[in-house]
């Protein structure tokens, strides 16, 4: 899975220079949906930014069609002593659980797009936990099951790949950036630990019965 930068702080200046849209993008994600102006200049001075970032060893990411940008490290520094060394953008070790629920969105978010219509997915807290349910041993406590879905969710959230709909806490809605930190490659690799995982799972009930 790529690196997950955290949402940007929104800023409401009219008129930006370099420094201004820099900025932002090296403290995480810029959404058009979150601040117009903003990225209306980094569209402006996208080549610019793109020649700056670079000295730090970085690229920029401009998803024009969904809305959001970011940096990355450039692949070619990805495994070099230098990346490792002055690398700005920190690396997140994620849990199974989350990299389990983050795989079950991105999923989702395929066949969502596959069936086409309305461009925002947005699900409950309830419709999570089914997606997650069926991956879990039979006769799981359903009140630790939640609690824990809600954690798993906060993390998600934190990490700006999910948001909670304004004044309604139980709807998130799933951020189509997931796409970019959640590839193919990525899933085809942890389909293989999943799968592994349930034959654990079957394994340890067989035994148990």
């Amino acid at each position: 899975m790529n690196e997950v930068p955290t949402p940007a702080p929104v800023t409401s200046r009219a008129d930006h220079d370099l420094s201004s849209v820099v900025v932002p993008l090296l403290k995480g994600v810029v959404y058009l949906e979150e601040n117009p102006s903003l990225w209306s200049a980094l569209l402006n001075l996208q080549a610019r930014v793109g020649d700056y970032v670079a000295v730090l060893g970085l690229e920029l990411v401009v998803d024009e069609a969904d809305g959001y940008a970011f940096l990355q490290a450039r692949p070619e520094d990805e495994s070099g002593e230098t990346a490792s060394l002055h690398r700005l953008m920190t690396r997140r070790q994620l849990s199974f659980p989350v990299s389990l629920l983050l795989a079950l969105l991105r999923k989702k978010l395929a066949e969502f797009d596959a069936v086409g219509g309305d461009t925002r997915l947005i699900l409950s807290r309830d419709e999570v936990v089914e997606l997650i349910r069926v991956f879990l041993p039979a006769g799981s406590n359903e009140t630790r099951l939640i609690d824990q879905v809600d954690a798993h969710l906060n993390k998600v959230v934190d990490l700006g790949l999910v948001r909670r709909l304004r004044g309604q806490e139980q709807m998130f809605e799933i951020r189509r950036i997931l796409k970019a930190f959640v590839d193919a490659q990525w899933l085809a690799e942890f389909d293989q630990r999943l799968a592994a995982y349930q034959n654990q799972l079957a394994g340890k009930e067989t035994s148990d019965g």
